[in-house]
């Protein structure tokens, strides 16, 4: 009797076997071993059931070290990102001569579009920008004041069209008397558009649109192409031998100084701008420089000092006319993800693009994205406190 029990207890077994094979009746209990296992992080979904859709999080583009040479065409050799239309570096760059003084004229219109900025001392205690776009565009930018001698050296490192509002006329007979005159656009008549007056809340603007300035060449037969655009090199990865570097206070006179703070959150260093007299750092007062299109705070990947030699092209009285020698090589202080580094500063021709190497001569990298060259006197004095942030105060000859 119990050899029979046996029987039919293997042989439903074997049935019971059989129905979890096919899927039939309840699942079966997990056999438990001495291997551990990793639970399942997911529910399991009935086969019957329509699975959930979920969010997944667009991917970030992929960033690439380029440089100094061979970049993809759809790579921007000024900041080492790629663009969403290859055909936007199908052309030449466009440097745009932008104010900040007076402070009523504050916040600039599109600077934040710009790939490389070159924030210099003018004349008379003040500064001014020279933007330079090429990846992005505009569609206004300003205000646009008058041109100086240092806008030579940009127009020709970069090959650009140069946008402004005039100059002194000592300078604007070496800009027309220049190989580049037919690349130049300045305020006139028949000239707007692209560069129109613009007047919001009372304020007679000179404004451009980059993205019209291209086409207002071409009708002029100018040639409009890619231009070679090499030196620069981009490394996401900073260098190992920096020094705290996340505050970076520059000087101009009692009336110009400036101010960037690295911040951690984005990886960019945040730009602060004056906003009275002082004739002492103690006594300096600072606000966020924003972009009046956008709103938001001007920023930047890279800050580079470049100590260079200023020197009077003229000096009459209260009028001067300052002559910035960027050509050859000279010192320079590089800031990027929160550190500086000693490089130096190369420009072995005239159209040779700006590029940085370390004191050895091994190539310094610029982090991928914007980047704002500061050239200030080679006596300017220089100090660093705190272990994190470096003064440069500008000294004239």
């Amino acid at each position: 009797m119990k050899k029979k029990a046996l029987i039919y207890l293997t042989i439903l077994a074997l049935m019971l076997n059989a129905c979890s094979l096919l899927g039939l009746g309840a699942e079966a209990t997990p056999i438990v071993t001495d291997t551990p296992t990793t639970p399942p992080t997911e529910t399991q979904i009935p086969p019957t059931e329509t699975p959930t859709p979920t969010a997944t999080a667009t991917p970030e583009p992929l960033i690439v070290d380029y440089g100094p040479d061979n970049f993809p065409a759809n790579v921007n050799p000024l900041t080492g990102l790629t663009v969403s239309d290859p055909t936007t570096l199908e052309r030449l760059p466009i440097s745009v001569k932008i104010q900040i003084f007076p402070r009523a004229d504050r916040p600039p219109f599109g600077l934040s579009a710009a790939d490389i900025v070159y924030d210099y001392y003018q004349n008379n205690g003040l500064t001014r920008f020279n933007a330079i776009f090429y990846g992005n565009d505009s569609d206004q930018v300003g205000p646009i004041r008058s041109g100086r001698l240092l806008d030579m050296h940009i127009i020709r490192m970069y090959k650009t069209f140069f946008v402004f509002g005039g100059a002194d006329k000592k300078i604007l007979n070496k800009l027309f008397g220049a190989e580049f005159s037919d690349r130049l656009l300045v305020e006139g008549p028949s000239n707007c558009p692209p560069m129109c007056r613009f007047d919001p809340n009372g304020y007679n603007f000179l404004m451009v649109d980059t993205k019209a300035v291209g086409p207002f060449f071409a009708g002029k037969g100018v040639t409009n192409s890619r231009q070679n655009l090499n030196g620069m090199i981009f490394q996401q990865q900073p260098p190992a031998n920096g020094v705290i570097g996340t505050q970076i206070y520059l000087r101009y006179s009692i009336s110009a100084y400036a101010r960037w703070d690295f911040d951690p959150a984005t990886g960019r260093y945040l730009r602060f701008q004056d906003t009275a007299e002082t004739v002492s750092a103690e006594g300096e007062s600072y606000e966020p420089l924003t972009d009046r299109l956008t709103g938001q705070q001007i920023s930047a990947d890279n800050v580079v000092i470049l100590m260079v030699k200023h020197s009077y092209f003229y000096k009459s009285g209260n009028s001067e006319v300052i002559d910035i020698e960027l050509t050859g090589s000279g010192d320079g202080y590089a800031f990027r993800d929160g550190q500086v580094y000693d490089v130096k500063w190369n420009r072995p021709t005239n159209d040779s693009v700006l590029y940085l190497t370390f004191p050895d001569g091994t190539p310094y990298p610029f982090k991928q994205g914007v980047t704002w060259f500061q050239p200030m006197g080679i006596s300017s004095k220089i100090e660093s406190k705190d272990n994190y942030m470096w003064r440069f105060e500008m000294h004239l000859p």
